[in-house]
C-alpha cells in the first residue's frame, strides 16, 4: 500500500506538489471544505470493477459515473459495480476515501472523466484521507496514463448514474 510519503515523493519528482490538511478529506464535500474550492473541482477517483477487471475512474466531485458509458469508454463487457472495501484495498492499494490515482498497479486501468475539463485545476487525493493534488487535467492524464472519457453525464440530463 503506496504511503502518503511515497506519493509525494513519487509527484514530486514530477513537480507536482502534495497538500495535506488538519481536516479529513475522504467524501468530495470535506475535501472541497478543506481546499476552499467547489465540490465540483474535487477530482474524486473510485473504483469500479468491470466484469472482475478493476477501473478507477477519476471525475468531478459533483458528478455521477453511468456505467453503460464506462463500458464502452474501456472496451469492456460484464457488470459494473462497487467493490467492498478489502477489494478497493486489494485492487489499488489504497483504503476507501483514499483513492488516488497515482501509483495504482498496473493491471488498474484509469479513466480521466472529460468533465474536468470544466475547471483549470483539480484537486485529487494523494493516497490518504487527509490530502490534496492541485493539477490540471492535462498533467493528470500525463501522469496517470489514463484514457480521456465522458462517462458522467451531465447532472440536468436526467439519467441516473452509478456513483
Amino acid at each position: 500500500m503506496p504511503t502518503i510519503q511515497e506519493v509525494k515523493a513519487y509527484l514530486a519528482q514530477k513537480g507536482v506538489q502534495v497538500w495535506e490538511f488538519d481536516q479529513w478529506t475522504p467524501t468530495s464535500e470535506l475535501a472541497a471544505r478543506a481546499v476552499g474550492c467547489s465540490v465540483g473541482e474535487i477530482a474524486k477517483s473510485i473504483l469500479f470493477l468491470v466484469g472482475d477487471r478493476p477501473v478507477v475512474v477519476v471525475t468531478c466531485g459533483d458528478r455521477k459515473v453511468k456505467g453503460s458509458l464506462l463500458k464502452k469508454a474501456v472496451g469492456l463487457t460484464g457488470k459494473v459495480r462497487l467493490p467492498k472495501e478489502d477489494e478497493v484495498i486489494r485492487h489499488t492499494g489504497y483504503a476507501p476515501g483514499g483513492v488516488c490515482p497515482f501509483l495504482l498497479p498496473d493491471r488498474v486501468t484509469v479513466v480521466i472523466d472529460s468533465s474536468m475539463r470544466r475547471f483549470p485545476r483539480v484537486y485529487a487525493a494523494a493516497g490518504n484521507d487527509r490530502s490534496a493534488v492541485p493539477i490540471t487535467v492535462d498533467r493528470l492524464l500525463e501522469i496517470t496514463g489514463g484514457l480521456e472519457a465522458s462517462v458522467c453525464p451531465p447532472p440536468n440530463d436526467g439519467s441516473q448514474g452509478t456513483v
